[in-house]
């Protein structure tokens, strides 16, 4: 990590080298797919969300980019002086989001060869599985896009962030967080009603914050799994979290490079695209096609999905 400081407006910089293997403008239609998004905006090539440290301060910083591979991070409207600490969090937040330690590599040497693969790598080369670092957000949008279409589950989570969570201002906008699980456990069902959402994914989600909140459920425990199986079957024990569920929160939050939403319809409709045939692969035929992407199952998935959108 490489700091300066701006000569044009004394604004703090951070300075964040990315893999060769990187694509800022990939990554930046990625996040673009939905106008409905809520917890960040996209002006000019420049990317703008809230942050938080330790639930002390926070604040809003910017996300742009010299060249491909070299991302800026500044902070509008600050120009005190930043606590190592504060910088160090803020670095870390944004390569998880943007997956900057995964070397993609020995993926793009299997895809180059892989039918199914071969394509979606080409198109979207640098596309990195941008992440939803906060475990409680992942697991939350898992549980929110159940049994229903993503443009939908787009509007709950706005809903639910703009009727729960907390947001900085600047110059007039508001930059939301999502709401933190302490904030969702002390709920009833009945303080959902706004959201218009089923009572199963009210009660599952302040199941989830519970667990959360009083230390249950922890990145960590996760992460220590002897493999992705125990992993998965730690979240799939809690009320309202399945496979998918379970295989996205993996994917997305914990990195696991095998963790595989098998069930996954978009998955399905990519590789009914690609073959060009009539029906979607039954399992036993994506269990056969996904044999060489063993450890990759993630960033193949990742790379499939990009295709519908």
């Amino acid at each position: 990590m490489k700091e300066t400081l701006s000569n044009d407006e004394g604004m703090m910089e951070l300075r964040i080298h990315a893999p060769k293997e990187f694509s800022f403008s990939e990554n930046l239609k990625y996040l673009s797919r939905s106008s409905n998004e809520c917890l960040f905006d996209i002006v000019d090539q420049k990317i703008y969300r809230a942050f938080v440290v330790e639930k002390d301060e926070t604040f809003l910083i910017e996300i742009s980019a010299m060249n491909e591979t070299e991302l800026t991070v500044r902070f509008p409207g600050r120009t005190a002086p930043m606590e190592n600490q504060v910088k160090d969090a803020v670095c870390q937040y944004v390569r998880h989001w943007f997956d900057l330690e995964t070397n993609l590599l020995p993926f793009y040497e299997l895809a180059q060869k892989d039918p199914l693969l071969q394509k979606p790598v080409s198109q979207f080369f640098g596309l990195r599985n941008m992440g939803i670092p906060d475990l409680f957000e992942a697991i939350a949008w898992g549980i929110l896009g159940q049994q229903i279409n993503l443009t939908y589950a787009y509007t709950l989570k706005r809903r639910l962030v703009e009727g729960f969570g907390e947001y900085v201002e600047f110059e007039g906008k508001q930059y939301w967080l999502f709401p933190t699980p302490d904030a969702i456990a002390k709920l009833t069902v009945e303080d959902f009603a706004d959201l218009r959402m089923t009572v199963k994914k009210c009660e599952y989600l302040i199941g989830v914050a519970q667990l959360i909140a009083e230390g249950e459920l922890t990145k960590e425990k996760l992460l220590n799994a002897k493999d992705v199986k125990e992993a998965e079957k730690m979240l799939t024990n809690i009320r309202g979290i399945g496979p998918w569920t379970a295989n996205y929160v993996l994917m997305r939050c914990l990195r696991f490079p095998a963790a595989f939403p098998i069930d996954d319809v978009g998955l399905h409709n990519s590789m009914k695209l690609l073959m060009q045939t009539e029906a979607k692969p039954t399992k036993a035929e994506i269990l056969k096609l996904s044999e060489a992407w063993a450890d990759w199952e993630s960033y193949a998935t990742f790379y499939l999905w990009r295709l519908l959108y």
